[in-house]
Protein backbone atom coordinates (compact mmCIF):
# COMPACT_ATOMS: atom_id res chain seq x y z
CA UNK A 1 0.00 0.00 0.00
CA UNK A 2 1.32 3.20 -1.18
CA UNK A 3 2.15 6.16 1.72
CA UNK A 4 -0.45 8.59 0.26
CA UNK A 5 -3.32 5.37 0.73
CA UNK A 6 -2.49 5.72 4.34
CA UNK A 7 -2.73 9.89 4.95
CA UNK A 8 -6.09 11.24 6.11
CA UNK A 9 -7.42 14.02 7.58
CA UNK A 10 -9.05 14.03 10.76
CA UNK A 11 -9.22 16.32 13.74
CA UNK A 12 -10.42 16.09 17.54
CA UNK A 13 -14.22 17.88 18.20
CA UNK A 14 -14.80 17.08 21.87
CA UNK A 15 -12.97 15.40 24.74
CA UNK A 16 -15.75 14.31 27.60
CA UNK A 17 -14.25 13.71 31.27
CA UNK A 18 -16.11 12.94 34.09
CA UNK A 19 -15.26 15.07 37.34
CA UNK A 20 -15.80 13.67 40.87
CA UNK A 21 -15.97 15.15 44.03
CA UNK A 22 -16.17 13.50 47.58
CA UNK A 23 -18.69 15.61 49.55
CA UNK A 24 -19.69 14.80 52.76
CA UNK A 25 -23.16 16.00 51.94
CA UNK A 26 -25.00 16.76 48.81
CA UNK A 27 -24.70 20.01 46.68
CA UNK A 28 -27.74 22.14 47.16
CA UNK A 29 -28.18 22.59 43.06
CA UNK A 30 -31.02 24.87 43.57
CA UNK A 31 -28.93 27.03 45.36
CA UNK A 32 -26.29 27.05 43.28
CA UNK A 33 -28.63 28.08 40.72
CA UNK A 34 -30.08 31.03 42.70
CA UNK A 35 -26.50 32.32 43.20
CA UNK A 36 -24.37 31.52 39.71
CA UNK A 37 -25.53 32.92 36.92
CA UNK A 38 -23.73 30.86 34.17
CA UNK A 39 -26.20 28.00 35.31
CA UNK A 40 -29.14 26.48 34.02
CA UNK A 41 -31.41 24.40 36.35
CA UNK A 42 -34.90 22.74 35.31
CA UNK A 43 -35.07 19.38 37.38
CA UNK A 44 -38.70 18.74 35.84
CA UNK A 45 -36.60 18.30 32.63
CA UNK A 46 -32.82 16.62 33.85
CA UNK A 47 -31.81 16.07 36.96
CA UNK A 48 -28.27 17.79 36.76
CA UNK A 49 -27.60 21.59 36.75
CA UNK A 50 -25.85 23.27 33.79
CA UNK A 51 -22.86 25.03 34.12
CA UNK A 52 -21.54 27.18 30.48
CA UNK A 53 -18.29 28.38 30.39
CA UNK A 54 -17.19 30.98 28.06
CA UNK A 55 -13.23 30.63 28.24
CA UNK A 56 -12.45 27.86 27.54
CA UNK A 57 -15.52 27.19 26.00
CA UNK A 58 -17.20 24.16 27.53
CA UNK A 59 -20.44 22.82 29.34
CA UNK A 60 -20.32 21.09 32.68
CA UNK A 61 -23.36 18.70 33.88
CA UNK A 62 -23.38 18.57 37.76
CA UNK A 63 -25.30 16.66 39.88
CA UNK A 64 -26.10 17.09 43.48
CA UNK A 65 -23.88 14.11 44.55
CA UNK A 66 -20.80 15.73 43.28
CA UNK A 67 -20.28 13.65 40.04
CA UNK A 68 -19.60 16.20 37.02
CA UNK A 69 -19.62 15.42 32.82
CA UNK A 70 -17.53 18.16 31.04
CA UNK A 71 -17.98 18.50 27.19
CA UNK A 72 -17.61 20.62 24.70
CA UNK A 73 -13.64 21.07 24.43
CA UNK A 74 -11.48 19.93 21.77
CA UNK A 75 -8.06 19.53 23.40
CA UNK A 76 -7.43 17.73 26.58
CA UNK A 77 -5.17 20.34 27.65
CA UNK A 78 -8.03 22.97 28.14
CA UNK A 79 -9.64 20.49 31.02
CA UNK A 80 -7.35 21.23 33.72
CA UNK A 81 -7.72 24.89 33.14
CA UNK A 82 -11.88 24.41 32.11
CA UNK A 83 -12.29 22.44 35.49
CA UNK A 84 -10.26 24.68 38.27
CA UNK A 85 -12.17 27.74 36.42
CA UNK A 86 -15.60 26.03 37.40
CA UNK A 87 -13.82 24.89 41.20
CA UNK A 88 -12.85 28.71 41.18
CA UNK A 89 -16.46 30.23 40.07
CA UNK A 90 -18.64 27.58 42.60
CA UNK A 91 -16.28 28.36 45.75
CA UNK A 92 -16.17 32.24 44.88
CA UNK A 93 -19.98 32.17 45.73
CA UNK A 94 -18.94 30.71 49.37
CA UNK A 95 -19.31 27.14 48.48
CA UNK A 96 -16.40 24.44 50.11
CA UNK A 97 -15.31 21.98 47.77
CA UNK A 98 -12.84 19.05 47.32
CA UNK A 99 -9.77 18.78 44.94
CA UNK A 100 -11.97 17.30 41.77
CA UNK A 101 -10.79 13.97 40.96
CA UNK A 102 -10.91 14.38 36.65
CA UNK A 103 -11.15 11.08 34.40
CA UNK A 104 -11.00 11.28 30.32
CA UNK A 105 -14.19 9.23 29.01
CA UNK A 106 -14.42 9.48 25.80
CA UNK A 107 -12.68 11.46 22.38
CA UNK A 108 -14.80 12.22 19.60
CA UNK A 109 -12.84 12.51 16.06
CA UNK A 110 -14.37 13.36 12.58
CA UNK A 111 -12.29 12.83 9.80
CA UNK A 112 -12.00 12.32 5.77
CA UNK A 113 -10.55 9.54 3.91
CA UNK A 114 -10.86 11.07 1.00
CA UNK A 115 -12.15 7.93 -1.20
CA UNK A 116 -15.92 7.38 -1.44
CA UNK A 117 -16.65 3.85 -0.03
CA UNK A 118 -19.02 1.11 -1.46
CA UNK A 119 -21.00 0.94 2.02
CA UNK A 120 -23.10 -2.03 0.63
CA UNK A 121 -19.77 -4.16 -0.51
CA UNK A 122 -18.23 -3.18 3.34
CA UNK A 123 -21.11 -4.44 5.42
CA UNK A 124 -21.11 -8.00 3.83
CA UNK A 125 -16.81 -8.08 4.34
CA UNK A 126 -16.56 -5.99 7.99
CA UNK A 127 -16.58 -7.52 10.90
CA UNK A 128 -18.73 -6.10 13.71
CA UNK A 129 -20.69 -3.62 11.05
CA UNK A 130 -24.33 -2.49 10.95
CA UNK A 131 -25.38 -0.65 7.63
CA UNK A 132 -29.44 0.20 7.25
CA UNK A 133 -29.60 3.01 5.01
CA UNK A 134 -33.30 3.62 5.55
CA UNK A 135 -32.55 4.16 8.90
CA UNK A 136 -29.26 6.17 8.82
CA UNK A 137 -27.23 7.02 5.89
CA UNK A 138 -23.71 5.89 7.40
CA UNK A 139 -22.32 2.38 8.52
CA UNK A 140 -21.84 2.14 12.00
CA UNK A 141 -18.20 -0.02 12.48
CA UNK A 142 -17.33 -1.59 16.07
CA UNK A 143 -13.55 -1.76 15.78
CA UNK A 144 -12.28 -3.95 18.81
CA UNK A 145 -8.51 -2.83 18.90
CA UNK A 146 -8.12 -0.58 19.34
CA UNK A 147 -11.92 -0.15 20.54
CA UNK A 148 -13.43 2.53 18.60
CA UNK A 149 -16.86 3.00 17.16
CA UNK A 150 -16.89 4.79 13.55
CA UNK A 151 -19.54 6.25 11.67
CA UNK A 152 -18.21 6.00 7.97
CA UNK A 153 -20.09 7.57 5.22
CA UNK A 154 -19.74 6.62 1.39
CA UNK A 155 -18.21 10.16 0.84
CA UNK A 156 -15.25 8.59 2.67
CA UNK A 157 -16.45 10.76 5.59
CA UNK A 158 -16.02 9.60 9.18
CA UNK A 159 -16.82 10.02 12.70
CA UNK A 160 -14.69 8.30 15.43
CA UNK A 161 -16.14 8.17 19.17
CA UNK A 162 -15.32 5.77 22.31
CA UNK A 163 -11.58 6.16 22.57
CA UNK A 164 -9.90 7.25 25.62
CA UNK A 165 -6.88 8.98 24.64
CA UNK A 166 -5.93 10.99 21.15
CA UNK A 167 -3.24 8.58 20.61
CA UNK A 168 -5.47 5.76 20.03
CA UNK A 169 -7.65 7.68 17.97
CA UNK A 170 -5.33 8.12 15.28
CA UNK A 171 -4.58 4.39 15.76
CA UNK A 172 -7.67 3.71 14.94
CA UNK A 173 -8.40 5.90 12.07
CA UNK A 174 -4.93 5.02 10.32
CA UNK A 175 -6.25 0.99 10.90
CA UNK A 176 -9.63 1.79 9.06
CA UNK A 177 -8.21 2.81 6.17
CA UNK A 178 -5.60 0.24 5.98
CA UNK A 179 -8.82 -2.41 6.15
CA UNK A 180 -10.57 -0.26 3.99
CA UNK A 181 -7.96 -0.52 1.02
CA UNK A 182 -7.26 -4.03 2.02
CA UNK A 183 -10.63 -5.40 1.79
CA UNK A 184 -11.41 -3.48 -1.57
CA UNK A 185 -14.68 -1.94 -0.24
CA UNK A 186 -13.76 1.68 -2.05
CA UNK A 187 -16.14 2.67 -5.02
CA UNK A 188 -12.64 3.02 -7.74
CA UNK A 189 -11.73 -0.78 -6.49
CA UNK A 190 -15.79 -1.84 -7.03
CA UNK A 191 -15.89 -0.09 -10.31
CA UNK A 192 -12.50 -1.81 -11.62
CA UNK A 193 -14.07 -5.35 -10.19
CA UNK A 194 -16.85 -4.49 -12.22
CA UNK A 195 -15.36 -3.41 -15.59
CA UNK A 196 -12.72 -6.39 -14.92
CA UNK A 197 -15.67 -8.96 -14.63
CA UNK A 198 -17.10 -7.73 -17.94
CA UNK A 199 -14.32 -7.89 -20.25
CA UNK A 200 -14.09 -11.52 -18.43
CA UNK A 201 -17.56 -12.37 -19.56
CA UNK A 202 -17.89 -11.34 -23.07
Amino acid sequence: MSESELKVEYKINNVVATVYLDLSEKLDLVKIARKVPETEYNPEKFPGLIFRLESPRASFLIFSTGSMVVTGLKNVKLIDKAVNKLMKTLKGFGLKLPEPNIKIQNFVASGDLHIPIDLNKAVLLMEFAMYEPEVFPGLIYYMKDPKAVFLIFSTGKIVCTGVKNEDMVKKAILKLNRLIHELQITIQDTFEEKEYEEIVFL
